[in-house]
């Protein structure tokens, strides 16, 4: 699988890259290890990477330094977003992932959800809250259990699983503090996988276990006895359907370069798309360098990988 995802250009092709991480966002401590991570894999391949820590002062940065090529490792909002995207094609700066669109629209769930829906792709049922009536409207349509998450965070920050009204309104209120629009959705029983893409390939799919009761921030980030099952388990043909309908979903939100959905599998074997993340996490316990390796990539090789598709993908989203 790898011969077609290695870079083939020289280190010197590439110019010299700024590598975009921290910033504001509720996810900035997972950014600076990302960041890091990448820059190191770049410079110890030869390429001419510098950081940015993108702060109030990115625009004189931008404008002062000389940059061929941004290597955007920001998650969450004014990274991941379309902001930091569309800021970069009025600058005249070829940067990696996707475009101002695919990044604008897997950041918002929820309209994920609508597009997915509107093609006929499963995605689990949910309703918008905005008040406490909301709250209760839910519960009645929906059912328990629930699961509560900020339209528009990553990390699985904000994110709550509950089991009566009461638990529910607490969740709203609490990922409210995250994000204006909260969004909740039928919580789905059974395993988890995840699913990379790299230059318009499905990587193999990973399966996810924790003792927690879901994939939380501390199972993605602190967890040591979070469980990573690659080959993920199923058979041929179930681990066939899960390709397809990730590629299927990345497709309908128009990602590039690279990115992550995250699937659910039901009792009955179904599965459901939970979410596309356009810069996926790069840290030591991220999941994209992890497929990539069962694909016969090294960390560097994924890095340089990403990198050669921003060259191929010019400026353009």
């Amino acid at each position: 699988m790898s011969a077609g995802l290695k870079s083939t250009l020289a280190p010197s092709a590439f110019g010299r890259v700024a590598v975009l991480f921290g910033g504001k966002s509720a996810e900035r401590a997972v950014s600076l290890k990302s960041g890091q991570a990448v820059l190191e894999a770049l410079l110890a391949a030869g390429v001419d990477a510098f950081a940015i820590d993108v702060a109030d002062d990115l625009l004189q940065r931008l404008a002062s330094e000389k940059i061929d090529r941004a290597f955007i490792v920001l998650h969450g909002r004014g990274g991941e977003d379309g902001a930091m995207q569309g800021l970069l094609e009025c600058l005249g700066i070829p940067y990696t992932g996707s475009g101002v669109l695919a990044s604008a629209l897997a950041m918002d769930k929820l309209r994920t959800k609508q597009v997915w829906h509107s093609l006929g792709l499963s995605t689990p049922r949910h309703a918008v809250l905005a008040s406490a009536g909301d709250c209760h409207a839910a519960a009645a349509e929906l059912g328990f259990p629930l699961i509560v998450k900020p339209a528009h965070e990553g990390s699985s920050i904000g994110m709550a699983k509950v089991t009566s009204v009461e638990e529910l309104i607490g969740a709203w209120k609490g990922a409210a503090q995250y994000d204006s629009q909260v969004l909740v959705e039928q919580w789905i029983s059974g395993p988890e996988f995840t699913i990379a893409m790299l230059r318009g390939q499905v990587l193999p799919p990973i399966r996810l276990s924790t003792p927690k009761m879901f994939y939380d921030y501390d199972a993605k980030y602190v967890s040591n006895d979070t469980q990573y099952q690659i080959p993920c388990g199923l058979d041929a043909a179930k681990e066939a359907e899960l390709i397809e309908l990730t590629a299927r979903a990345c497709e309908a939100v128009g990602t590039k370069g690279w990115a992550r959905a995250d699937v659910m599998q039901d009792g009955d074997g179904k599965f459901w798309l939970l979410e596309v993340n356009t810069v996926p996490g790069m840290t030591d316990h991220s999941l994209v360098p992890m497929a990539a390796r069962a694909a016969g990539l090294d960390f560097q090789q994924l890095v340089l990988a990403i990198l050669a598709d921003s060259v191929d993908a010019g400026l353009m989203p």
